[in-house]
Parts: C-alpha cells; sequence; structure tokens
C-alpha cells in the first residue's frame, strides 16, 4: 500500500515520481534509443527525458506526421535534442521488417529499446497478416522487431561497455486474460474474443517474452537486459476505444 501513499520504494522513488527524476545525473550522451509509439502518450514522455539526457533517440511512430509535430515540440523545448522520426506500423510485419532494415542499413549503434506501442480494448479485427489485432501489435510486432534488432544490440553493448537495455511496456492488466492464459489455440476466434481478455494475454506475452528473452542473454553472457514493466494507472489516448472515456472528453472533462 505504500505506493498509495506516495511513499517511497526500495528504489528511492514512489508511484509520484517524474521520469526527469528517476534520470536525474544520468548523461545518455553516445547512446542511442528507439522508442515505439512516440507520437503520444508515454512514447512522448519517454522520448522527451531520454532526449533531455542527451540520447539520440529514434521517435518510432506510425503517423509520420504526427512524429514529426513531436519532434519539433521537444526541440523547441530542448534545442539541443537529437531526434529523428521513423514509419513503424507494429501491426504490420511488413512495416517491422522495413523499419528493422532500414535502421540496420543507417549503421547506427543501439543501446536501448523501448517497446512501448500498443493498442487497448479494440473490437474484434485482424491484421494485415491475419491476427487479432491486439496480439498482432502489441506482441508479435514487438517480438519480430527486437529479435530483428537484438544483433545490433548485442554488438553494441560488446562495442560500447555499456548496460543495453531492452523494455517492454506491459500492464497489471496481465492478470485478466483468458481462463488458459494466452489463448494460442484461439488466437483468431472470433466468437470467443473479448477484448478486455484479448488486451491482457498480449501483455502477458510482453511479460514472458522479457523473461524468456532476459534468461537466454545472461545464459549468453551479453551485456544487455531484458525486461517488463506496469507503467501505472496513467490515461493516455491508449483508452480511446473505450465509451466511458470518449464521453468524458465530448463533456470537456479529461
Amino acid at each position: 500500500m505504500d505506493w498509495l501513499l506516495g511513499r517511497k520504494g526500495p528504489s528511492g522513488f514512489s508511484y509520484s515520481s517524474t521520469a526527469e527524476q528517476v534520470t536525474e545525473g544520468i548523461d545518455a550522451t553516445g547512446l542511442t534509443a528507439i522508442v515505439t509509439g512516440a507520437s503520444s502518450g508515454i512514447g512522448i514522455e519517454t522520448s522527451r527525458v531520454l532526449a533531455l539526457r542527451r540520447a539520440n533517440v529514434i521517435l518510432a511512430v506510425r503517423n509520420v506526421a504526427a512524429g514529426q509535430e513531436v519532434k519539433e515540440t521537444i526541440i523547441k523545448q530542448n534545442p539541443s535534442a537529437k531526434l529523428d522520426v521513423m514509419e513503424l506500423n507494429l501491426s504490420s510485419m511488413a512495416s517491422v521488417r522495413k523499419f528493422a532494415s532500414e535502421f540496420n542499413s543507417m549503421d547506427l549503434p543501439l543501446n536501448i529499446l523501448v517497446n512501448n506501442a500498443g493498442v487497448m480494448g479494440t473490437p474484434f479485427q485482424l491484421s494485415e497478416d491475419g491476427i487479432e489485432l491486439q496480439f498482432a501489435t502489441n506482441h508479435i510486432g514487438h517480438f519480430l522487431l527486437t529479435n530483428l534488432l537484438l544483433e545490433n544490440m548485442k554488438t553494441t553493448a560488446r562495442k560500447c561497455k555499456t548496460e543495453g537495455r531492452i523494455v517492454n511496456v506491459s500492464s497489471d492488466g496481465h492478470k485478466l486474460t483468458y481462463r488458459e492464459g494466452i489463448w494460442f489455440d484461439q488466437i483468431n476466434d472470433k466468437s470467443g474474443y473479448s477484448f478486455i481478455f484479448a488486451y491482457g494475454q498480449s501483455k502477458l506475452a510482453n511479460i514472458l517474452h522479457a523473461n524468456e528473452l532476459a534468461r537466454r542473454l545472461v545464459e549468453e553472457g551479453i551485456d544487455l537486459t531484458a525486461n517488463s514493466v506496469h507503467p501505472g494507472a496513467i490515461v493516455t489516448n491508449l483508452l480511446r476505444h473505450h465509451s466511458f472515456l470518449n464521453a468524458s472528453k465530448r463533456s470537456g472533462q479529461e
């Protein structure tokens, strides 16, 4: 209950600590980070603070125009920020492969990968690859992206002598899933679809992905960590498919 009362935990921070407070004193000069979903919500703040700490940040976004607006806004606040915008649609495996190929061809190191983008509570629909949209976007897209960038990250960790970071933004919602956990045999079953459980299983998959990847990296002796995080109860446009939120916005409430 300490976090509810705003008390600091073992890390010295509490639920009310800001990204700037947590990263105070850190100099990320020379580090390169990719943040998916960087055109809204948590992705914007993550990108802003990484740039504030002097990292070179790639804003990986589905809407390039929105990404450019975010870049311009951050640079107005921090003229020395190093930001690039690249197109990435995580619900499309072709887009993920194109993004990874373009990034790797830039011959840049990759120290930090923040798998943040996601959708939540969508009506049943399939991605262009024929996969239920929440699972395709939240897990499959990030799983593929991570694997396509992993050799770069391993090489970077060796050369830079700096521990790399892979962060999967999951959710406490991983507890709300189908009885079987992840519905592997029925991912695309419309008849049994629950938008809540479908979201939960995609977030559970984020955690399992990070756990197994972390284990393998330890076995390989690579100075690179994989983590999953619950970002907290933060209202962003991730909830745009929920009628109660849309109603409150229409009435002028946030």
